[in-house]
């Protein structure tokens, strides 16, 4: 068996009767949904035409949202349905980011992930899902796709239908009839503020813990705008949406991926100062890298839990993970890269150059891949395009060798440093700086995989966060840096220069993570 769902375009009314059955059915608390109905205008009065176009979950035949999810809460069964175990669920929000089509949203009053279940309950006994039972004009069609016989297959093969986004190879289950074009793009038709009956009193799934004031959402990140704040020319528009998921990546994880970059850059300064012929790493300076990369490994951990909207579950990313999930492998990474941080320490501290060489040699390894998993992870984030940019390795690789360096570079101004030892990390940061500058120029003025990316790289240098960008990181974080080491003045300047450059490595990532989040998906 293999279920789906037709929606017929030329029957449905807007009514929201789906809607409603489904919150009714599953209990679905106000403000997030797991069936919707947009509407999208056309053409000046009175020559105008109204579309209704109903969203959900695609039941896809190869779901990215299963693939990111690190506990396997949500899952393909046997009959094609994409369930989710709210049991299981962590909420990290990864899934939200994977689905390329804003189906999963985060149930406010359980702080786990949500999203329509094909009413798997209902299915069990032999019924149809709640919304197929209650359309008065019978557009949306349930059943079995391989029954060559069901009413769903006929459908299928007598009418010409569209999926959403099938560049994404997904394979959605989800098929539309006479589907319209700026219905089915997000792009098309641009997203409004408000709509009629869509504002909300306080925040959408995740953000609905924070009490707002005037009567609407307000995400704690900023809205980012797109095209430099214009809406992008149509004819079409939106009349009526449900309301924004919001940033649901905020603060938090640009927090951790800095920690993560500074922890993973200072131990690989320590390793190549170590091993190089010539340089004389004083034992102070070894101890104080060996600390930052415990410290904000530390730190990492401690954000990576306070993104979760439900920490208490944490430990099941250990006790009942899924390994193919970048979330896992990247908690294992991190977990083996402090265990040979420890092992450098018993080494150093006992005096045996075995153990510390073994301890060098591991945990500059798993440092590297500290530093780059989390491309990795962002990649198989199917729903943001931005972040499938091949660049993003080489990015997150610099970042931790900016911040990395810096911190060695503050840290001279108290441990001393010989001549060759410092002229060797200015020549280190120039070329990292410098590098850094055309990896972020490549990866915002080069050529996009999508509109989708287009748009976000716009936010950053265009929209809401262009102040953000181009004086938290471009200027405090590269240029004046770059600068300083160039000009190569006192202990003073270049400590303020590294702070500077560990501000922008920070503001470089919060960007990164913000902008292709204010891109609509639905």
């Amino acid at each position: 068996m293999n279920y789906g769902f037709v929606i017929d375009g030329r029957k449905c009314i807007g009514c929201h009767a789906c809607s409603v059955a489904c919150k009714s059915e599953n209990q679905v608390p106000l403000g997030v949904n797991r069936t919707w109905v947009k509407y999208v205008e056309k053409g000046s009065f009175p020559d105008t035409r109204r579309y209704f176009t109903v969203l959900r979950c695609n039941h896809c035949e190869e779901p990215p949202c299963v693939d990111i999810c690190p506990v396997e809460a949500l899952h393909r069964r046997d009959d094609g349905i994409v369930d989710f175990d709210s049991r299981r669920c962590i909420g990290c929000k990864a899934c939200a980011q994977a689905c390329p089509y804003n189906a999963v949203y985060i149930d406010p009053e359980s702080g786990t992930t949500a999203k329509c279940s094909y009413c798997s309950h209902r299915v069990e006994i032999g019924m149809k899902p709640a919304c197929a039972v209650i359309c008065p004009q019978q557009a949306i069609v349930s059943g079995d796709l391989d029954d060559p016989h069901s009413e769903i297959s006929m459908l299928l093969a007598k009418e010409r239908t569209v999926v959403r986004k099938p560049e994404k190879g997904t394979s959605p289950n989800v098929f539309y009839i006479n589907g319209d074009g700026a219905s089915l793009d997000p792009l098309q038709a641009s997203e409004s503020e408000s709509y009629m009956w869509s504002a909300q009193s306080r925040g959408v799934g995740h953000f609905a813990k924070h009490a707002v004031e005037g009567g609407h959402f307000h995400s704690p990140e900023p809205a980012v705008e797109h095209h430099g704040g214009k809406a992008p020319a149509a004819t079409a528009r939106r009349v009526y949406d449900a309301p924004s998921k919001g940033s649901v990546w905020g603060w938090e994880v640009p927090a951790y991926v800095w920690s993560k970059a500074v922890s993973a850059g200072a131990f690989l300064m320590l390793f190549v100062f170590s091993l190089l012929p010539g340089m004389m790493l004083p034992e102070p300076m070894q101890w104080a890298l060996w600390a930052v990369s415990l410290l904000f490994l530390s730190l990492t951990g401690g954000f990576l839990v306070k993104d979760l909207d439900r920490p208490d579950r944490f430990v099941s990313v250990m006790l009942r993970p899924q390994f193919s999930s970048w979330l896992v492998r990247g908690g294992l990474t991190i977990t083996a890269y402090g265990a040979f941080l420890a092992l450098w320490a018993a080494g150093m501290y006992l005096q045996l150059p075995l153990l510390v060489m073994a301890g060098l040699w591991g945990g500059a390894a798993l440092a590297l891949l500290t530093a780059v998993y989390t491309a990795f992870l962002f990649g198989s984030a199917k729903g943001r395009d931005f972040w499938q940019s091949p660049m993003l390795s080489l990015h997150m690789l610099l970042n931790s060798v900016i911040a990395g360096g810096s911190a060695m570079a503050l840290l001279s101004a108290f441990i001393g440093l010989d001549a060759a030892s410092l002229s060797l990390l200015r020549i280190v940061l120039t070329a990292a700086f410098s590098l850094h500058l055309l990896v972020m120029w490549t990866e915002l003025y080069g050529r996009h995989p999508s509109l989708n990316a287009e748009r976000s790289a716009e936010a950053i240098t265009q929209g809401a966060l262009k102040g953000q960008f181009w004086l938290g990181s471009v200027v405090l974080g590269n240029l004046l840096p770059l600068l300083v080491l160039i000009v190569s003045p006192g202990p003073l300047l270049i400590g303020a220069a590294a702070i500077g450059a560990l501000a922008g490595v920070f503001y470089t990532e919060k960007v990164w993570v913000q902008a292709p989040q204010s891109i609509s998906l639905s």
